[in-house]
């Protein structure tokens, strides 16, 4: 389905001539080739969704990180086609839960798994990515969980 998205995408950036927009696309697309490469060598026949929401927030991960270099470096124009390609990408991934729904889900997670202490994080952390992959930000939530276990 996602995979559909992304080459419509492409097709709706072609008709309304929305190059910066269609550049976007194109890189994630490329992007989704080379993961259904790898993933054949690990005896799949193509990404799953799951994959794809990786590559997804992979890339956008490196936009933001280019983009505060971008702004340190006094370079406004780079910023602007690294802040254009961000919110290219997160147009195509799922709507990202709020603070009070990311320490719900924690919560929850922790009481389903039994966590007590800081050994159970890793159990805590893969309930969440089974539940949350592509909705959560995993980095803010492990600190979080780092915190509710700790304290």
């Amino acid at each position: 389905m996602l995979r559909q998205r992304i080459a419509d995408g492409i097709k709706e950036a072609m008709k309304a001539g929305d190059k910066p927009r269609l550049a976007a696309v194109r890189l994630i697309q490329s992007e989704l080739k080379n993961k259904d490469v790898e993933v054949r060598g690990a005896g799949k026949t193509e990404a799953s969704e799951e994959d794809i929401l990786g590559v997804l927030q992979k890339m956008t991960k490196q936009r933001q990180e280019s983009l505060a270099i971008y702004e340190k470096a006094g370079r406004e124009d780079l910023a602007a086609v690294e802040r254009s390609e961000i919110e290219t990408i997160a147009s195509f991934l799922p709507r990202q839960m709020s603070d009070d729904e990311v320490a719900a889900a924690i919560k929850a997670a922790i009481a389903e798994t039994g966590a007590a202490s800081m050994k159970d994080m890793g159990k805590v952390i893969g309930a969440l990515r089974g539940q949350y992959a592509g909705r959560m930000d995993f980095g803010r939530a492990s600190g979080l969980v780092k915190a509710a276990l700790s304290g």
